[in-house]
């Protein structure tokens, strides 16, 4: 009598086989859940920058009388991006955030770059208006 104790040949490739299969099917599934996260926390600094915007225009209502948008966003920011640098230039290190030619700019841990659109409007005359912020845009 022989004692066969182990895996054959056949099912040490089987079970390969389906490891590569779950692993297929699992990395496109996880950058896809980092990338989805990563646009989320991008969108709550944006949502945090616009009411910023609108509590700095809401002030300068009070204060002088004209709703008016600063030069920089996140002028407007009691509290910045841990990662905000003012080093004018776009985003090109992980996380950072910047302000650059009328773009905010996000660097995201893939490498990729986002930027919105940023107006300070006409802060005097007979035409002033507030400020526009654009959406996400590639950069």
């Amino acid at each position: 009598m022989k004692n066969n104790k182990g895996f054959t040949l056949i099912e040490l490739i089987m079970v390969t086989i389906i490891l590569g299969i779950l692993a297929a099917v699992a990395i496109p599934r996880y950058t896809t859940s980092v990338s989805a996260a990563e646009a989320a926390a991008e969108d709550a600094v944006i949502s945090s920058i616009r009411a910023g915007l609108d509590n700095y225009a809401q002030e300068q209502l009070m204060s002088g009388g004209r709703a008016t948008w600063p030069a920089n966003p996140f002028e407007a920011l009691a509290k910045k991006p841990a990662s905000y640098t003012t080093d004018d230039s776009n985003a090109d290190a992980d996380g950072e955030w910047t302000f650059h030619n009328g773009h905010i700019t996000h660097q995201r841990n893939d490498n990729t770059r986002y930027k919105w659109a940023y107006s300070q409007g006409t802060p005097t005359g007979d035409n002033a208006v507030v400020g526009t912020l654009g959406e996400r845009a590639g950069l």
